[in-house]
């Protein structure tokens, strides 16, 4: 899993990450060029899960709650490539 911060200073990113117990490493795309042009990603929160080879397979917008073994399980399912 990364984590993509767009549009913010590396700083900050680094700060939040830090803060919020951020184990995934944190890609910067600090124009935000790439994250909308490829992902269509113009506003946060927004989850995309993307698969090996680059591909978009999943969006899901708004804040959701990744602590929960619903969360789980659908990250496993991508993991184990199902």
């Amino acid at each position: 899993m990364l984590l993509i911060s767009f549009r913010e200073s590396a700083e900050l990113v680094k700060r939040t990450a830090a803060e919020r117990g951020y184990v995934a490493p944190v890609l910067l795309d600090a124009s935000g060029d790439v994250t909308g042009r490829v992902y269509g990603v113009w506003g946060p929160p927004t989850a995309y899960l993307v698969d090996r080879e680059g591909r978009l397979i999943g969006r899901m917008i708004g804040a959701k709650d990744w602590s929960g073994a619903a969360a789980r399980d659908l990250i496993r399912s991508f993991v184990a490539g199902r």
